[in-house]
C-alpha cells in the first residue's frame, strides 16, 4: 500500500490552508462542500486523521466516518427536500480516487434527475448557500 501523502489536497483544508465550506464538524471528522458539485448538496465527509482511503482505514476512522455521513446525509434529504441520497466511495486510482485521503460524497437526489458531470467547477456563492442551508438542517 502507498503510504499517505500528508500534502493531499484534504490534508491541506483540514489544517486550514485551503479554504472549504464547512457543513459539520466534530473531534474525529470534517464534513465540507465538493467545489465540482455532481448535484446540489454534494459534500464530503472526511476523517480528521490520516488515511488514505476505505482500504487502510481503521475501524474507528469508518465508524465516526459513517456517523457523520448518517447525520449529514438525513439534513442533506431534509434541506434539498430530496427524494433520497447517493452515497459514494473510490479507493485507489483504479477505483476512480482521486484525491488520496479518505472522503464520502454525499449526493441528494431526486427522482428522475440525473447527476452531474464530474469536473465542473461550482458556483461558490451557491456552494455556500448550500453548505448554510445542510448545517441549518443539523439543528
Amino acid at each position: 500500500m502507498t503510504a499517505y501523502d500528508d500534502d493531499n489536497i484534504f490534508a491541506k483544508i483540514l489544517r486550514g490552508e485551503i479554504p472549504s465550506f464547512k457543513v459539520y464538524e466534530d473531534d474525529a471528522t470534517y464534513c465540507f462542500m465538493d467545489i465540482m458539485p455532481r448535484s446540489d448538496g454534494h459534500c464530503l465527509v472526511i476523517p480528521k486523521t490520516p488515511c488514505r482511503n476505505i482500504l487502510d482505514a481503521s475501524p474507528e476512522q469508518l465508524a465516526a466516518c459513517m456517523a457523520t455521513v448518517k447525520k449529514v446525509a438525513n439534513a442533506a434529504k431534509a434541506a434539498f427536500d430530496a427524494d433520497g441520497i447517493t452515497l459514494q466511495q473510490f479507493s485507489e486510482a483504479a477505483g476512480g480516487q482521486e484525491v488520496f485521503h479518505l472522503h464520502f460524497h454525499i449526493h441528494p437526489r431526486h427522482e428522475g434527475v440525473r447527476m452531474r458531470p464530474a469536473g465542473t467547477m461550482g458556483d461558490m456563492d451557491l456552494i455556500k448557500g448550500h453548505a448554510e442551508a445542510i448545517s441549518a438542517a443539523l439543528n
